[in-house]
């Protein structure tokens, strides 16, 4: 998979409009009538990882989905020079991935 690849399971930021929106989560679909993640509104994502960090329950992911028609744009989630990406912010904090968390991964991994 190339870097710029947007394929399911890739973490992404979803920029939104009408209201203006932006959020943090792993891709699920990508389709012309719109976009399915499974994520979390940016502004809520520190207090999630602090909530994970802490083994607490309260702030949860959501599988959402965005009709095209609100969608701005939407980015890969990576980490590009000194800029680290929410997803290594999260795996570094916490200490297990997202993927893990979310029980994306084969236990073990």
């Amino acid at each position: 998979m190339s870097s710029f690849d947007l394929a399911p399971g890739v973490p992404v930021v979803l920029y939104l409009h009408t209201p203006r929106e932006k959020l943090w989560g792993i891709l699920l679909s990508l389709e012309p009538a719109g976009i399915v993640i499974r994520g979390v509104d940016l502004a809520v994502f520190d207090d999630w990882v602090g909530q994970e960090q802490r083994g607490e329950e309260g702030i949860g992911l959501s599988t959402l989905f965005y009709p095209m028609t609100r969608v701005e744009r939407m980015e890969r989630d990576e980490t590009v020079g000194p800029l680290t990406s929410y997803a290594d912010r999260f795996a570094r904090e916490v200490g297990k991935s997202v993927g893990a968390v979310l029980g994306l991964e084969p236990k073990g991994s």
